[in-house]
């Protein structure tokens, strides 16, 4: 009978086996419970209860069959029990450690599938995770790994576990079994006692020594048949122990390099938040709670672990920024001893400044990447922007557009939170609230001063470096934002200037666009979204922010709204990456740290964060500059060679074309040329202290006489000259130059040696040496009459030469003949120029001669008639008295008049006495010439002051006295002009000179032509080029 139902147990146990061993993992839990409802065993007495490790419920409890194996002593059912005691052991062990490992295993496929799907967010993981395999050597760990076959050794055999167990059954059934067995208090001395341990084991070992054992345990082949292959099972035990030593030194190798992704410390990795113990009572959770129930507590277990290991990250960050502002800082102190080193960022930034000053006529355009930050207004661009910067750096205003022009902001780290613009040595510490305050005013300043008359924005760049410790490296560029609707007070074309400028950076394909979206209004009003959704359809270089969400978490009725925006569902556009962030409350005297700790707070208790709408990644303004600077230098990676290409080929062209247009001419650009041109300029302005005294004093001396010639014949010789006598000729004479002497004489001759100075200034400016080169005429005459313009003569040179002009013309004394035939000389050729000009103007009056008409076949008009007609009867009349007065007399005109109408000729008054001025002075002048011939032998009688002579020559003494003043003058004049005028001019010149330096308009305005445009692309091309592989060099060198 026994044998029968053991038969039928064993059989039973195969099937089940057998259908169960294929997938003996997948079915394992099923099998133990199983096992576990098999009743082999009575219920003890007292709290004695079996356990089982093959389920974490408690087993039923069973009574023990009672089994006659044979006539045994009392004693010998001490050594059965012990038998079994033993074979239950090692299936403790074996289920204990097969069954742990799946349900670990469980456990973490079912946090895997909790995470969420990171992979569309890879580009917002730094590039040192995507290089870890560098550093880890997967091959090792995938060959530690155990494969099938070692993984099958480590399961029991189930066939033969079956029959085990049939055996044991059939076993305890027997009667032998159960007299075997010990009583019961026998029996609780057995049981393990945790406090006296010790005793329990030396029991144990003197009931196992003794002879009871033998004979109560059954025969060798049926408890071979029991026990397990103990070879097997202790190579199984072998391959996993060391499968798990070195999974677990694998395990610290790969901890290490990567504590980074856990967001925490090699010590504090992500998989401590829960020990096995929390895995047991978890899955105990899980199976009592409904699925949701499940994600929600996995959300809010994983929400506290990232805040948990952000907040340990900021920890880090900080210590991390102050041990680096300490090294900085220590390099700092050896910037006076060694060359400074460049940044990367500061390197880039160079290349870009001379790229936005680059006139693309070559098709080389700017392709190389910037965060262009985009937005409607007052959305928070500037707000996003200064949190990126730490430092609120903007002008603020309520409302109104403050951007008026694109901002370009160099982000760098330092160790000192400065900020510089690009044209200027100053540095502003933004640590400091007076600095901010002065570099918002000159932000606000220069922004104005870009925009022109009669509009709102202009396109002009302001460049701004800011420098600081933990501060991303990235250049980003602050635009104006879009607007819907004009206002008062705005251009006419300020809405469509705004879309061009914003376009123009958008364009760029390398550019990443940083967009910006008020989250407190409807997202139906924003205009950037189409905007950026045209440049950037595909949404492969756009990076959307949503600011101002603790305003839309209160306001918006759906926060599924809020999660669709950052979902990229809501609006048409699409996007890199989508974040949140919070930018204040609202004040603009808040500062940047009072803005990260508001901001951190309102998204720990954010229901928006908790219910899993919005992941923890995508919010706060340091997850957000950190993604858009890995985002930026993975942009420049990728463009940078490819502009540089670009760049080189461009340069090869227009190396081209300079040695085809000009093969003998140096590439000389606009500044080389205006230093070239500054020192030809300096060159002449100093030939002018070259001048002999003579060649000044004669130029002098001839402008200045051709400068008051006519008012001392008009005004001063012929009023004298009418006089009857000496006496009367020389009192009109002395009161006549006085008067002149004392109004206009000095004030005249300055005036003529300005312009004597400006003369020779413009001779020698003009002056051909050599080759001319036309190329620097217009930079010449514009530095020529801005130095004239700003040149003013010494004021105090009037009174001293207005004494020395009085003291020359008071002096009558003519030393020998050689001085009177001088002025005999002197006064002949100014009579025989006023002559001939008096001769040209009667010509002018009268008309064409009988000679000309007749040769010439001229004709007169009808008024040079009547001047002909009425010029002849002057004649006549003069002819009757050669010592006529200078003025008619009325009955004289009457006369004349009556007498040409006699003749038909119908004349005026005034004409007659207009012409009777032109006859008479050259009738005066005619007969003071003969004058002038008489007394060239008169020197004799000047001496004897006239005494018995008939013979007076006044107007010689005159004319002396004219000439003598006009050499002394211009004796003065010349030393002034040597001794300070000079110098004071080439002191303007070169002061000009250094202002056109300086201002880059005037030198291209002046430095014009082909020439010059070429050149000055030849060499920012170059330029850009250099620098650009520099910039590579370092780049590759960081890497």
């Amino acid at each position: 009978m026994l044998r029968a139902a053991r038969i039928v147990y064993r059989g039973t146990i195969n099937k089940r086996v057998v259908k169960e061993a294929k997938s003996p993992l997948q079915n394992l839990h099923a099998h133990r419970n199983q096992l576990s409802r098999v009743n082999l065993l009575r219920p003890l007495p007292g709290s004695v209860r079996c356990y089982s490790s093959f389920s974490r419920l408690p087993l039923r409890r069973s009574r023990l069959l009672t089994v006659y194996l044979a006539p045994q002593t009392h004693r010998n059912f001490w050594v059965g029990r012990l038998a079994a005691r033993l074979l239950k052991l090692r299936y403790l062990l074996l289920g204990s450690a097969v069954g742990g490992g799946y349900t670990a295993k469980k456990t973490y496929d079912q946090w895997k599938e909790m995470f969420p799907d990171l992979s569309q967010y890879k580009w917002i993981v730094p590039d040192f995770v995507w290089e870890l395999d560098e550093h880890i050597n997967f091959d090792k760990l995938s060959k530690a790994l155990p494969d099938s076959e070692d993984l099958a050794k480590l399961l029991p055999d189930f066939e033969k576990l079956g029959e085990s167990f049939s055996l044991l059954k059939g076993w305890l059934t027997s009667e032998k079994f159960s007299k075997a067995l010990p009583n019961y208090e026998d029996l609780a001395k057995l049981l393990p006692n945790f406090e006296k341990l010790g005793e329990s084991f030396s029991l144990l070992k003197g009931w196992l020594t003794s002879d009871k054992l033998s004979t109560a345990l059954p025969d060798s082949q049926d408890l071979a048949k029991l026990l397990p292959d103990f070879e097997k099972l202790g190579e199984s035990f072998s391959l996993l122990k060391g499968w798990l030593t070195s999974g677990h030194n694998l395990v610290s190798e790969v901890i290490g390099p990567s504590d980074l992704l856990l967001l925490g410390s090699g010590d504090e990795t992500a998989f401590k938040a829960t020990d096995s113990q929390g895995f047991e009572s978890s899955d105990k959770q899980y199976k009592k709670a409904t699925d949701k129930e499940k994600v929600d507590q996995l959300q809010e277990e994983l929400l506290q672990t990232q805040l948990k290991y952000q907040r340990i990250l900021e920890r880090l960050e900080k210590e991390n920024k102050d041990l680096r502002k300490l090294l900085l800082q220590k390099d700092d102190k050896g910037i006076h001893q060694r060359k400074l080193k460049k940044s990367l960022i500061d390197m880039y930034s160079e290349v870009l400044d001379i790229l936005s000053d680059y006139d693309a006529n070559y098709n080389t355009q700017d392709h190389l990447p910037r965060v262009v930050v985009v937005g409607d207004q007052s959305a928070g661009k500037t707000s996003v922007l200064e949190m990126i910067a730490q430092a609120r750096i903007f002008p603020r205003g309520s409302g109104e557009m403050m951007t008026r022009s694109p901002v370009k902001v160099t982000l760098s780290e330092g160790p000192h939170h400065v900020a510089m613009f690009k044209d200027s040595s100053r540095e502003f510490d933004l640590t400091k609230e007076s600095d901010l305050a002065a570099l918002r005013d000159e932000i606000e300043v220069r922004m104005r001063k870009s925009v022109k008359n009669g509009q709102t924005v202009s396109p002009e760049t302001i460049s701004l470096s800011v420098k600081g410790p933990g501060i991303q490296r990235m250049v980003l560029v602050d635009l104006p934002g879009v607007i819907n609707t004009m206002t008062s007070g705005m251009a006419p074309d300020t809405k469509e200037t705004i879309f061009s400028i914003s376009k123009a950076y958008m364009q760029n394909p390398n550019a990443i666009i940083l967009c910006i979206q008020d989250g407190s209004v409807d997202a139906e009003r924003s205009i950037v979204t189409d905007l950026v959704s045209q440049m950037d359809p595909q949404g492969r270089r756009t990076i959307f922010v949503l600011t101002k969400v603790d305003l839309a978490e209160k306001n918006v009725a759906s926060p599924n709204r809020i999660q669709q925006i950052i979902e990229g569902k809501l609006f048409p556009m699409k996007a890199l990456g989508y974040f949140a962030v919070v930018t204040g409350k609202g004040n603009s005297n808040e500062s940047i740290d009072s803005i990260k700790d508001y901001e951190e707070e309102f998204f720990q208790g954010s229901s928006l964060l908790k219910k899993g709408m919005l992941k923890a990644h995508q919010v706060t303004t340091k997850n957000l500059s950190l993604a858009v600077s890995d985002c930026f230098w993975k942009m420049v990676r990728a463009s940078v060679e490819q502009q540089a290409d670009a760049f080189k080929a461009t340069r090869f062209n227009l190396e081209t074309e300079w040695k085809n247009n000009y093969p003998r001419l140096r590439e000389l650009d606009r500044n080389e040329l205006f230093e070239k041109a500054k020192n030809e300029i300096l060159d002449e302005v100093i030939s002018l202290t070259q001048v002999t005294p003579k060649h000044w004093e004669e130029i002098l001396q001839k402008t200045l006489w051709e400068r008051v010639s006519t008012h001392v014949i008009e005004n001063i010789y012929l009023p004298a000259a009418q006089t009857m006598n000496s006496g009367t000729f020389n009192t009109t004479v002395d009161i006549k130059l006085k008067q002149w002497t004392d109004k206009q004489l000095p004030n005249k001759a300055v005036e003529v040696a300005w312009e004597t100075l400006q003369k020779e200034f413009s001779r020698f400016m003009t002056e051909q040496k050599g080759k001319h080169d036309d190329i620097f005429d217009k930079l010449k005459e514009a530095v020529k009459e801005e130095s004239i313009k700003r040149h003013k003569w010494n004021e105090q040179a009037e009174d001293s030469l207005r004494v020395i002009q009085h003291n020359a013309l008071e002096d009558r004394s003519i030393s020998d003949k050689q001085q009177w035939d001088a002025a005999i000389h002197f006064m002949e050729d100014t009579l025989q120029s006023r002559l001939k000009d008096t001769e040209s103007v009667i010509r002018d009056m009268v008309g064409p001669d009988w000679r000309e008409r007749w040769f010439s076949w001229t004709y007169r008009t009808p008024e040079q008639h009547i001047r002909s007609e009425t010029k002849n009867e002057l004649v006549k009349m003069l002819r009757v008295n050669e010592d006529h007065p200078a003025y008619l007399a009325s009955d004289e005109v009457t006369t004349v008049r009556k007498n040409l109408e006699a003749r038909g000729v119908e004349v005026d008054p005034v004409l007659i006495k207009d012409t009777w001025h032109q006859v008479y002075r050259k009738h005066f002048l005619k007969t003071a010439l003969g004058h002038c011939n008489l007394c060239r032998r008169g020197f004799y009688y000047y001496q004897r002051h006239f005494v018995d002579s008939e013979l007076e020559c006044n107007d010689v003494v005159l004319f002396w006295r004219i000439q003598r003043m006009l050499g002394i003058t211009a004796n003065t004049l010349r030393q002034q002009l040597t001794n300070s005028e000079v110098r004071r001019l080439e002191k303007n010149v070169k002061e000009v000179l250094e202002d056109f330096a300086e201002d880059n308009g005037k030198k291209i305005n002046l430095l014009t032509g082909k020439r010059v445009q070429l050149a000055e692309d030849l060499k920012k091309v170059r330029e850009i080029q250099e620098k650009l592989e520099a910039f590579i060099e370092a780049l590759h060198q960081e890497k």
